[in-house]
C-alpha cells in the first residue's frame, strides 16, 4: 500500500433520513452552503434521494430513505437519530488500500464498485470503522463532473441566498469521533493497522480536565497528515463527561463534530449569527482568566479580545501560536452531533474543552 492513497476528507454523509428537504435549506440559509447536487426520484435514483452541499473545499451529503421499510436507515435512525453515518476520504489506489484493510482484517462493507455517467466513472467500497460509522473510499481521478456519478445540478435555486453574507468556511479540519470508557486505544490502533495511519497527538485526562469534567484524546493521521481523525473517550470527573453524555445519547460511538476551518473566524461567525446559527453561551469569567494569563504569554493574540468575548469564541495557545474557536448548538434534538468553527495560527492542538465542560 501506498501511504499517499489516503488523502483528505471529501464529503461527510449525514444520513438525515427525514424533512431531507428542509435540512438543505437550513444548512444553505443558515451556514451558508450551496446545494451542489441533487440525486432522487427525478435523476432514477428510485430508493434513496440525496442532496450535496458544498461551501469551499467542504461537501456534505445529505441523505434519506424514499420508500417504506428501508431496514438499513431506518435502523440507525431509531438507534442513533440524526448523525454522521460515513466519512468519506478521497483516495489514488483503491484496489491497494481495500487489499491492505481486508488482509489486516478490516470489515469490509461493500467490496469496490463502479459508476459511471456522460463524465467519467468512479470506483467505491465501503469500510467499518467505530459503532456503526463507516468509511467510503472514493477514486475519482477518472471522473469530471459536479461531484459523483449521476448527481444533476438542483431542481431549484433559493432565491434568500444571494442576499445573505458570505460564511467564509473553507475546509474540513478535522472529524471528531466519541467512544466509551477504554475504546480509544483500540479505535486508534484500528486506524494504524488497516489504514496505515500514525499517532499525530494526544492528551490523557491529567492534562485534559475542569473541575468538572475530563476525557482523553489520540489524533490519528494519515501519512501526509491531511486527515484528522482526534478519538476521545471519558475520564472520570465530578459531572458525567459530555463525551459519555454523547455516548449515552447517540447509543454507543459515533461521529461527535466536525470542525471546519477559516481563515476570518470573526467575520465567519459574525455572519454565520445574522443568518440565524446558533453557538453555545461562554461565560464571562472565562474571558477574565483569559486576559490574566495572556498578559504572561510569549503568543499575542491579533484579534481584539472584546469581539471574540461579544461573539463566545474561545482561544488556546502554547508558546508557538493559537488558534480560535466556537461550537454550534447540537444540530438536531438529540444533544449529540454539533459544527465547531476553527481558525489556527501555527497551533495543532485538537482536543475539545467545549463550553459543557467549563
Amino acid at each position: 500500500m501506498n501511504h499517499t492513497h489516503i488523502q483528505r476528507e471529501i464529503d461527510e454523509h449525514t444520513e438525515t433520513r427525514g424533512l431531507l428537504l428542509q435540512a438543505a435549506a437550513f444548512y444553505s440559509v443558515r451556514m451558508g452552503f450551496e446545494v451542489l447536487g441533487y440525486r432522487g426520484l427525478e435523476t432514477g435514483s428510485r430508493e434513496v434521494v440525496s442532496y450535496v452541499l458544498r461551501q469551499n473545499d467542504i461537501y456534505v451529503v445529505l441523505q434519506s430513505a424514499l420508500n417504506p421499510g428501508n431496514k438499513e436507515m431506518g435502523a440507525h435512525l431509531v438507534k442513533h437519530g440524526d448523525g454522521v453515518k460515513d466519512i468519506a476520504f478521497s483516495v489514488e489506489d483503491i484496489e491497494a488500500i481495500v487489499e491492505t484493510a481486508r488482509q489486516r482484517g478490516a470489515k469490509i462493507v461493500k467490496d469496490i464498485w463502479e459508476e459511471k455517467d456522460e463524465f467519467g466513472s468512479v470506483k467505491f467500497a465501503v469500510v467499518q470503522t467505530y459503532g456503526d460509522t463507516t468509511h467510503t473510499l472514493i477514486q475519482r481521478d477518472n471522473y469530471r463532473g459536479r461531484f459523483l456519478p449521476h448527481y444533476k445540478p438542483p431542481l431549484q435555486e433559493d432565491c434568500l441566498l444571494p442576499k445573505l453574507p458570505p460564511c467564509l468556511l473553507q475546509v474540513i479540519d478535522h472529524c471528531v469521533g466519541n467512544m466509551p470508557d477504554n475504546a480509544m486505544a483500540p479505535t486508534s490502533e484500528w486506524y494504524e493497522r488497516h489504514l496505515v495511519f500514525h499517532r499525530f497527538w494526544s492528551i490523557d485526562d491529567t492534562k485534559m480536565h475542569t473541575q468538572y469534567s475530563a476525557l482523553r484524546s489520540i489524533v490519528v493521521t494519515n501519512y501526509e497528515e491531511t486527515i484528522k481523525m482526534p478519538i476521545n473517550e471519558p475520564a472520570p470527573g465530578k459531572k458525567k463527561s459530555q463525551i459519555q453524555e454523547y455516548v449515552d445519547y447517540y447509543g454507543g460511538p459515533g461521529v461527535q463534530h466536525v470542525a471546519l476551518r477559516t481563515t476570518d473566524i470573526i467575520s465567519a461567525v459574525s455572519n454565520l449569527r445574522s443568518r440565524g446559527l446558533h453557538f453555545l453561551k461562554i461565560p464571562d469569567t472565562y474571558y477574565e482568566t483569559l486576559r490574566e494569563n495572556l498578559r504572561n504569554s510569549k503568543v499575542k493574540v491579533k484579534e481584539d479580545l472584546d469581539m471574540l468575548q461579544k461573539l463566545n469564541i474561545l482561544v488556546d495557545y502554547d508558546d508557538n501560536g493559537y488558534l480560535l474557536q466556537i461550537f454550534t448548538k447540537p444540530m438536531q434534538d438529540r444533544p449529540t452531533f454539533f459544527f465547531e468553527v476553527i481558525q489556527r495560527h501555527n497551533h495543532q492542538v485538537y482536543f475539545v474543552l467545549t463550553p459543557y465542560d467549563i
